[in-house]
């Protein structure tokens, strides 16, 4: 039982057999060789990593390049590490594909949200502003920030203008709608984060970073 790695293409709308209208995002997933079997004996713990997508072997880093050698892998664009449980059929050079995934399973997609850049508390925290009648000089500052005679500074975890966006985002128990095999797409019931062509990873809800939910593993 492992997870997979995918890029987000967009969304769409689709019907069910009962006639409700989803929205639903598209995901390429996979396929996903197995680059290294980790196991207790070796590595202290049971886990698979997998490779995502082609890349040149010019372009990767001397170290990437020997990484992948050393456990005969070609090259690949992304690797990512997912946990599995102890006594698993799984071996380097084996791939996994969106044909092990089952219609209507609940997953977890982990991605990168869209980087806003620097904005300040209305946008970043939805805070309402200040009065916008005439002699007002609030507008969209945030406010009192601080205290006075004691502790005398700003207490941490106020919430305050920076950087929004571009953050590490878990949505939990998505369903997935459609597999197309022949196309390695993924339909997932809902919106994940980031903008169309980010990676994302893809578990089974609930288990944490414990693999995704596949046929016949």
């Amino acid at each position: 039982m492992i997870g997979m790695i995918g890029r987000k293409i967009g969304m769409t709308q689709i019907f069910t057999e009962k006639g409700y209208l989803l929205p639903v995002t598209v995901i390429e997933a996979g396929p996903c060789p197995v680059v290294q079997v980790k196991t207790p004996t070796i590595d202290g713990y049971d886990a698979v990593q997998l490779g995502f997508g082609e890349i040149r072997e010019r372009l990767m880093t001397k170290p990437a390049r020997g990484h992948l050698a050393r456990h005969g892998s070609g090259p690949v664009r992304l690797l990512r590490e997912f946990h599995v449980a102890p006594g698993h059929a799984l071996k380097a050079g084996d791939s996994v594909t969106v044909g092990d995934v089952e219609v209507g399973v609940r997953v977890d997609v982990v991605g990168t949200s869209k980087g806003k850049g620097f904005q300040g508390v209305v946008r970043r925290h939805h805070f309402a502003g200040g009065p916008a009648s005439h002699g007002s000089k609030t507008g969209n500052l945030p406010g009192s920030i601080g205290t006075s005679a004691w502790p005398s500074h700003v207490l941490k975890g106020r919430k305050l203008p920076g950087q929004m966006g571009n953050k590490r985002i878990t949505v939990r128990n998505l369903r997935v709608i459609k597999v197309d095999v022949d196309r390695n797409l993924l339909l997932i019931e809902g919106s994940i984060p980031g903008a169309a062509g980010n990676y994302v990873l893809i578990r089974p809800a609930g288990l944490g970073r414990q693999g995704l939910g596949l046929k016949g593993r």
